[in-house]
């Protein structure tokens, strides 16, 4: 070969290796900018989930859980001030001090909480829930008055038609507190998230107690249950406004199928078209024996996991506070929950850690504020046992 053509052939191979070390280059910087946009959607994303886990929490969880990494570091900081008193990490997330002594639990954690008390309580799930921060109770109008309204013709002259009365309902926020001993043994236990375990376990008393509450409460120091308020046998027309409906099951001492479709239809449509049954197990064990005059059973199952079984249509859930059946007793609900029944409570949840007063156990105290009450007394019905 000639040194002609060596010269091309070593021209050639110089610029192929230009052309390739430029676009290694270029992919480089490529390379360089995707990762760079990377990390950006990642810290956009984490950011995000961060201010999705400090949300109030008042329907179902999201499917990705609560808090992710935020919830786990307000475990660890609540485990090591439960542990040992230790509270360098709780002060480095702003969570305040409560005027009573203790620490305000992280929006993050108590968020979480706040979803256990959903999962466990089953009047939860189905009422209002209304969060407030300022004041010792909600207040909201109510209007219990019909507003007329009347025909007119183009060129008729219009007569002012009735004013509606406004009343207000005011729902007090009551406390109510947990006082956990903790053993030195469960705190020396370094393998346990105490910060967690805590957790589910004030979320435990405070869901039983509540939901306790909710249906049975007397009022005092306590929500009002709205097994509590006085009943008539009076429809809405004619019935007093915070006196509930009560309709006879048709039989001395147990449920009937008739009795429980005088209670259906006892209710007005446009409350029953958003309505759930709310009874005990116990109960619903006779209930889905009944059958109608045709021999087929009014109650359904459902084939779909986490589909409830249903009443004439309508959805059951179960509630193990609601009385068993026995004659004179209430033990089926059928309401519009989220017009009938309102759940308060203050956003605010306070936990303190006390060595002293059992010693040689670590009392864990936490309180929180949340009251309850019948908003809207047309828009539930009761079963009573009685002929």
């Amino acid at each position: 070969m000639t040194s002609f053509g060596m010269s091309n052939v070593r021209e050639a191979v110089e610029n192929i290796t230009v052309e390739f070390k430029t676009f290694v280059a270029r992919q480089d910087e490529r390379v360089k900018a995707l990762e760079h946009q990377l990390a950006n959607e990642r810290e956009a994303r984490e950011q995000m989930e961060v201010k999705l886990g400090r949300l109030p929490i008042m329907g179902p969880r999201p499917a990705g859980g609560i808090g992710g990494s935020q919830l786990a570091s307000e475990y660890k900081a609540f485990g090591a001030y439960i542990r040992n008193g230790d509270d360098a990490e709780l002060k480095t997330m702003r969570v305040g001090s409560d005027p009573d002594g203790g620490y305000l639990v992280p929006a993050t954690m108590s968020a979480s909480m706040t979803q256990k008390l959903f999962d466990q309580s089953p009047i939860r799930q189905l009422a209002r829930v209304e969060v407030f921060s300022v004041g010792d109770a909600w207040e909201e109008p109510v209007d219990n008055d019909d507003v007329q309204a009347e025909w007119v013709g183009e060129l008729e002259a219009r007569d002012e038609t009735e004013t509606a009365q406004l009343g207000m309902l005011r729902v007090p926020c009551d406390e109510m507190f947990v006082n956990y001993p903790l053993s030195q043994r469960l705190l020396e236990d370094a393998d346990r998230d105490i910060g967690a375990w805590a957790d589910g376990k004030i979320a435990d008393r405070f869901a039983r107690k509540e939901g306790e509450a909710f249906v049975t409460g007397n009022g005092i120091r306590k929500p009002r249950g709205f097994l509590a308020y006085p009943t008539s046998a009076d429809a809405d027309a004619s019935r007093s406004w915070g006196t509930l409906q009560h309709v006879n099951s048709g039989a001395a001492s147990t449920v009937t199928a008739d009795g429980l479709r005088d209670l259906y239809w006892a209710m007005r449509s446009p409350y029953r078209a958003q309505a759930a049954w709310v009874m005990a197990s116990s109960t619903a064990n006779a209930v889905d024996k009944l059958k109608d005059g045709n021999g087929d059973y009014l109650w359904r199952n459902s084939s779909a996991a986490g589909v409830p079984p249903t009443l004439l249509g309508l959805p059951v859930a179960f509630d193990e506070n609601m009385p068993g059946i026995g004659a004179g007793t209430l033990p089926i609900a059928l309401a519009d929950w989220k017009r009938a029944y309102l759940i308060v409570e203050k956003k605010i949840m306070t936990l303190l850690r006390d060595p002293f007063s059992a010693k040689p156990k670590v009392l864990l105290y936490a309180r929180r504020r949340v009251g309850g009450a019948v908003a809207n007394s047309e828009a539930i019905k009761l079963q009573l046992i009685a002929a």
